[in-house]
């Protein structure tokens, strides 16, 4: 395998590279579609990326190779030596955060592996929705580049110490509670695997998409929210309204059909499509659901956060009605729901910068 060809690196401007720094550190974000990291300067407590490695999941077999590769860059290129690293990985993480079991990717996140086989002689390993945690400190929410306001709810209670939330569908379905450290001054991330809870059909019409997902990815147990909500979820609910409603072909049905990728095309076109339209509109409708109960369950009156690819690209469907009146539409609570901010994460490096981060907060011996 010749990584070389894979790799892309990409660096920042050499006024930054050139600063001076306490502190370096290595930070990684391991998806299932990508993995990217990244070196960071640590100024003030708070790192600058300063150029980062990106390449496909699938085209490594371990994270070493990858490591080796930007460990050999930084010191070759800029002198730097590394020997700490925080990677957020998209899986189940072990509770000494020296192992994870990736969910859509054939291989593991090991610390010893690491150590044992690379310069590195500290590695924390959290949940990729950690990481993004970590990372919304360092956004700024007047940033419409960092953040997106969906609604600001009620001002009133938005106080440092409140309890946030993060939610977002992606290749999967993550979720994080953030909870205020008063010495440390910043949001820390508890991790979450409940984006594989059970998928709530609430009349005969869900239930007969659950079962037609269920035979489609040959899944006898009950379903999870995560077939729902993700690049797979959004295929899914495109499959079966074509399966299930008399909606008429167009010019890209043929070329969603034919494409091994179909998410990013139902997106595409959910505006011109019919089968999109409707396929957009329950996804809305089940991501606000989601999220309304992920709110109920935290009390997060500092704010819902939705991360992820697909939120970032289809901001405006959080926008709607279909996921404003799903979201508030409970048997009681109604007057907590409305008042919560909604606010989607738009800045794709904020998983990396909160890798970094976490290798700070580790570093300081506060974790």
């Amino acid at each position: 395998m010749n990584l070389d060809k894979m790799i892309i690196f990409i660096k920042a401007d050499e006024t930054i590279l050139k600063e001076k720094y306490s502190l370096y550190v290595l930070g990684g974000d391991i998806g299932g579609t990508n993995t990217n990291l990244v070196v960071a300067g640590v100024k003030n407590s708070k790192p600058n990326l300063l150029f980062s490695l990106n390449i496909k999941s699938n085209n490594l077999d371990s994270l070493i190779p990858a490591i080796e590769k930007i460990i050999t860059y930084a010191r070759s290129n800029y002198g730097i030596e590394l020997n700490i690293a925080c990677i957020g990985a998209a899986g189940v993480v072990s509770p000494s955060n020296d192992f994870a079991q990736l969910t859509n990717v054939s291989w593991n996140v090991s610390t010893k592996e690491l150590i044992d086989n690379t310069s590195l002689e500290s590695v924390y390993v959290i949940n990729d929705f950690q990481t993004i945690g970590y990372g919304l400190n360092l956004l700024d929410h007047n940033n419409e580049n960092d953040i997106f306001q969906v609604r600001a709810g009620n001002r009133n209670l938005e106080y440092l110490t409140f309890t946030k939330a993060i939610i977002g569908a992606g290749t999967g379905l993550g979720k994080s509670i953030l909870t205020y450290d008063k010495q440390f001054k910043a949001y820390i991330p508890i991790p979450s695997e409940g984006g594989h809870g059970d998928f709530p059909a609430q009349n005969d019409f869900e239930t007969q998409l659950v079962n037609f997902i269920k035979k489609l990815r040959g899944i006898s147990n009950p379903l999870n929210y995560e077939e729902v909500l993700s690049g797979r979820g959004l295929e899914s609910i495109y499959l079966f309204i074509r399966n299930t409603q008399n909606l008429r072909d167009t010019q890209y049905t043929e070329e969603i059909d034919k494409s091994s990728d179909k998410a990013p095309l139902i997106s595409k076109y959910k505006n011109i499509d019919e089968s999109c339209k409707e396929t957009l509109r329950l996804f809305t409708r089940f991501y606000a659901r989601c999220a309304k109960n992920f709110a109920l369950d935290t009390l997060a009156y500092g704010g819902m956060y939705i991360a992820g690819g697909i939120a970032s690209k289809n901001k405006e469907i959080f926008t709607t009605k279909e996921f404003t009146d799903e979201f508030e539409n409970t048997y009681r609570r109604y007057d907590f729901l409305k008042n919560i901010p909604i606010n989607i994460i738009v800045n794709y490096d904020v998983s990396l910068y909160g890798a970094c981060y976490a290798a700070i907060y580790k570093s300081y011996s506060k974790i």
